[in-house]
């Protein structure tokens, strides 16, 4: 799931290298905190939040596969 979220992320971003995914795993959840150059948070949102949402979704069904629970974080 990391690689998923880090490989979309760099495709969006105009600094790829800033990009970073931390994951926070628990026993049935795993919290993945992806954090980018402030000045590419904007293109990782999207306007009024549709490109966080459309990430959210891939992960929720990626996890689904998998039986886990997945949360996505943007963290500024």
């Amino acid at each position: 799931m990391k690689d998923l979220i880090c490989y979309i992320a760099k495709a969006l971003v105009d600094d790829p290298d800033q990009v970073a995914v931390n994951e926070v795993e628990g026993k049935q959840t795993s919290v993945l905190e992806l954090k980018v150059a402030k000045e590419d948070l904007g293109k990782v949102i999207g306007k009024q939040g549709r490109t966080a949402r459309a990430m959210r979704t891939i992960l929720s069904a990626a996890s689904a596969k998998i039986k886990k629970r997945t949360v996505l974080e943007i963290i500024e």
